[in-house]
């Protein structure tokens, strides 16, 4: 009884194993259900299911025979466990060279395969989990990079900043610059101008000095002597006196006479002052000397241009 028993489940596994529908995978399972006929997946034909996987073509997209190479446009799905499933020619089925790593493509040839997608999957597997650590350290490392990146960017932001307070400054103190350069040609042109009316007034000054020491210098030997001064200076305010000998020796500086260097650093400015002494016959009593004379007059008056020009605050 047990033998029969055991006899039976052996021709039903057999039976169940000759009935499976082999070279498709679960996505096509739906179309493969087990009834009385089966129609081609493109529709183009109807047949009886017993006609599928009979090693016969009958559809002309060789849907009935997925698991044979019957039909030279048919495919045969590799399952792979373990592995990568993948689709084979239809051609390739019991060619007797193992293309399915699970052998599946020759369950009916005289090869004998090994199920190889265990190995085979664990060595993709530890390649893939070698490409992700790899994709890891560079992320890390793209990571740091661009934290680096970050830091030297606001140091560098940090710099700029203080580079362009630094130019700011350094814009200011040349303005302050140009306008004391400018300030200072401005003086500059003003007190060549004035060195130049200066001058002028200055020559025009030694040619009037010069005219005055001839005119005292009656016999022209170019020194003014105690007679030639007594002749010639008289008192403001009593000009019929003639001027005693101390007072002449004290015009003199205390000498008997007196070159032109000498009259134009003493005697002239007392007789320009008017106030003392001045030249006989002169016609304007409280003048003097400037009264009279138009040189004079001139001399005295680039001499106040200058020093307004020279000194703006001071009044001549």
């Amino acid at each position: 009884m047990r033998f029969h028993i055991i006899t039976a489940a052996f021709l039903w596994a057999a039976f169940v194993e000759s009935r499976k529908i082999r070279g498709i995978s679960s996505s096509y399972k739906r179309f493969y259900r087990e009834r009385k006929s089966f129609l081609c997946i493109d529709g183009s034909k109807m047949i009886p299911f017993e006609q599928v996987n009979d090693d016969y073509c009958d559809c002309a997209d060789g849907s009935d025979e997925p698991g044979t190479s019957a039909c030279p446009r048919g495919r045969f799905y590799c399952t792979n466990l373990g592995f990568r499933p993948h689709y084979i020619p239809s051609s390739r089925v019991n060619d007797g060279i193992c293309d399915c790593c699970d052998a599946s493509d020759e369950y009916n040839s005289h090869a004998r395969c090994q199920n190889t997608c265990w190995n085979l999957g664990q060595k993709e597997r530890a390649y893939v989990e070698g490409q992700m650590k790899t994709l890891d350290e560079g992320l890390r490392l793209k990571q740091q990079l661009i934290e680096d990146g970050v830091l030297l960017w606001r140091e560098k932001q940090a710099q700029l900043r203080e580079l362009q307070r630094a130019a700011e400054d350094l814009q200011i103190k040349l303005e302050e610059h140009r306008k004391r350069k400018h300030e200072a040609d401005r003086l500059k042109e003003q007190t060549l101008k004035a060195l130049k009316v200066g001058d002028r007034g200055f020559r025009h000054q030694n040619s009037t000095v010069s005219h005055l020491f001839q005119l005292l210098d009656s016999n022209k030997d170019g020194s003014i002597s105690l007679d030639e001064l007594k002749a010639k200076v008289v008192l403001v305010h009593d000009e019929t006196r003639v001027l005693s000998e101390d007072e002449a020796l004290t015009l003199l500086g205390g000498g008997h006479q007196m070159d032109l260097s000498k009259f134009q650093n003493t005697l002239w400015d007392v007789l320009i002052r008017g106030d003392g002494y001045k030249i006989k016959d002169a016609h304007s009593a409280p003048g003097g000397l400037m009264s009279e004379d138009t040189h004079l007059k001139a001399a005295d008056r680039v001499d106040s241009n200058h020093a307004t020009a020279t000194h703006p605050l001071v009044k001549i």
